[in-house]
């Protein structure tokens, strides 16, 4: 079978938009850590601006996706939205941060809370049209996952350079607080990331789609029509018992990673450093740029090899395993006075996150491919938004919960030392949340059964199909 190589400089102007997709989460989470440090606002309300945009999103991922599908454009079915989305992600993101501390709680907070619904918003318009162009870029098996690795490879370095913001943000030599550095950073953050995700849309190749006739109808005349649609594609994927699996592999893996993701900083300042962060200097920031570096320069390189080697399943059942040793280190690793002992748990704690996209991504394509033999219908959309909608809405729980867990082992942000048992259980947490939520996700996986012979199968049964309509058109 001729395999369907997809030009490098491509596979680059996909990564960028990747780059920007993962650059405003990253800075998202440590802005997130102001709003109570600097701003004092309480975790309810943390949990709640956490929560609820993330929710909103979740919600009109699917409307988006279906939208995007049945696009009929001279410039195809995704670049538009990806350009008009990134324009409203940056200026939206610049305008949310612009947080005094000298306006009243109640006045913060509704304004947050407003702005991040019109990112989130933009954020729908942009990534799931986005990922939607991933997914057909190629239709070959191993092609696919290049893509996929390409795109995290740049993408994580939002990774490496987010957590040098904690040095950055409470340095007086750059900015006099946490508080006034976020509304400088938003700045560059946002019009630099909104040029990042204008990329693909100005880069990316794309066909016209004004004469598809097979596409639905998404004027506002026939809203109610193609919410039935909607609704309809919904249940159809969900029929995929290998979609559903990968869905729900991500859905444990990714948010219970970031269920914990904001306890590493705080058990590095008041478990390693006593409550003082001035004293803990870069080592949270350390924390996140060395396991992104690891990511991106040994696991997405490994993880991709290995894939061609073994299969993309197994790929992710020995990456997931390799994370489990890295959250139990993490257990004995943390240690007062030694900060450095921590670092050597990141290699095999990176392998969790760093493998998990790039294969997940490309096993979604491939069961795309499997959906259009059974139901003759091109969806990578709808795909995409339903499995970026279990990633986004596990993340919103994320967030809720993390304030949650952190109030119920008694954290109190107000008090430099805090109550006994309070950073034990948030050690514990983070160990023990995603060992079980990796674990769960391994059972999962274990009987996925697209494998490389059987997505070769249906991309030839696909071919044949399409050239006998041809003929006889």
């Amino acid at each position: 079978m001729k395999k369907n190589k997809v030009a490098f400089g491509q596979k680059v102007a996909f990564g960028v938009g990747m780059f920007a997709n993962q650059m405003f989460p990253a800075t998202m989470a440590i802005f997130f850590v102001v709003l109570v440090e600097d701003l004092g606002l309480s975790l309810t309300m943390w949990a709640i601006l956490y929560f609820l945009p993330r929710t909103f999103d979740a919600i009109t991922d699917p409307l988006m996706g279906f939208i995007s599908d049945n696009t009929k454009s001279k410039w195809g079915r995704r670049r538009q939205y990806v350009l008009l989305g990134a324009l409203i992600m940056g200026v939206s993101f610049v305008i949310m941060w612009q947080l005094y501390k000298n306006n009243s709680l109640d006045y913060n907070f509704w304004y947050f809370l407003l702005w991040s619904i019109v990112f989130y918003l933009g954020l729908t318009i942009f990534s799931v049209p986005y990922v939607a162009m991933g997914y057909e870029m190629s239709d070959d098996f191993h092609e696919r996952t290049h893509i996929m690795a390409v795109a995290q490879f740049i993408g994580q370095w939002a990774w490496v350079i987010a957590p040098w913001f904690w040095v950055i943000m409470y340095d007086q030599d750059w900015f006099s607080s946490g508080e006034v550095a976020t509304r400088n950073l938003a700045v560059w953050v946002g019009i630099g990331c909104m040029l990042c995700a204008m990329v693909p849309a100005i880069f990316i190749k794309s066909k016209s789609t004004l004469n598809e006739t097979s596409y639905a109808d998404i004027t506002i005349k026939s809203l109610g029509s193609s919410l039935k649609h909607i609704f309809k594609s919904f249940k159809e994927a969900f029929k995929s018992k290998p979609f559903k699996k990968l869905c729900l592999a991500t859905f444990l893996i990714f948010n219970s990673f970031n269920t914990i993701a904001g306890f590493s900083f705080f058990i590095i300042v008041y478990y390693m450093f006593g409550g003082n962060a001035g004293d803990a200097g870069i080592w949270p920031t350390l924390h996140g740029c060395v396991g992104a570096l690891l990511t991106t320069f040994m696991v997405i390189p490994i993880i991709t090899w290995l894939s061609k080697q073994i299969g993309k399943k197994k790929a992710f059942l020995v990456s997931q395993s390799i994370s489990l040793i890295g959250y139990i280190l993490f257990w004995f690793l943390f240690i007062p006075g030694k900060p450095y002992m921590f670092l050597f748990a990141l290699p095999f704690f990176s392998f969790g996150i760093g493998g998990l996209f790039t294969l997940m991504m490309s096993m979604t394509a491939d069961v795309i491919d499997l959906d259009e033999l059974e139901t003759g219908k091109r969806r990578e959309g709808i795909y995409g938004a339903i499995y970026w909608w279990m990633v986004k809405f596990g993340f919103a729980i994320a967030g809720l919960l993390t304030a949650l867990l952190m109030k119920s082992v008694g954290f109190d942000n107000d008090l430099d030392v805090q109550p006994e048992g309070a950073i034990t259980g948030l050690r514990l947490i983070y160990s023990g949340l995603p060992i079980l939520g990796t674990l769960t996700a391994i059972a999962i996986m274990w009987n996925y059964n697209v494998s490389e012979e059987r997505a070769n199968e249906v991309r030839l049964e696909l071919k044949e199909r399409k050239t006998k309509i041809n003929i006889l058109n």
